[in-house]
């Protein structure tokens, strides 16, 4: 059984992005975890939102999911909720399911921080 581990890190001048590494696989399991996290996040006001993934080597529906219910809040609390460094398997799959047309996704966690400017 695969695990997930993650790791949560501030940038910006007010440590207002948080950053998300996880590692490991996101499956109807190990989701909790991420959402817990998520949820944690957003209840401290952390808006700005970045999701590591570049240590993730699987996610299935309902690690998708997650990300997408917390979209929302984020976005009407004028922030934002973006995917970086995704493996070719994972990116394979989020283009598939067409989750580029609902979350934004970056190469490189620097990038998603210019994003949030």
């Amino acid at each position: 059984m695969q695990d997930l581990n993650i790791e949560v890190s501030y940038s910006g001048k007010k440590d207002e992005i948080a950053i998300i590494a996880a590692k490991g696989y996101v499956d109807t399991i190990t989701k909790e975890r991420l959402e817990k996290t998520l949820l944690d996040e957003i209840g401290n006001k952390k808006f700005k939102l970045i999701i590591n993934l570049d240590k993730v080597s699987y996610v299935n529906s309902s690690g998708w999911g997650v990300f997408l219910r917390e979209i929302k809040e984020i976005r009407e609390k004028k922030g934002d909720l973006v995917l970086v460094n995704m493996s070719p398997d994972v990116f394979q799959v989020f283009e598939t399911m067409e989750l580029s047309k609902i979350i934004k996704s970056f190469d490189s966690v620097d990038a998603a921080v210019k994003y949030f400017g």
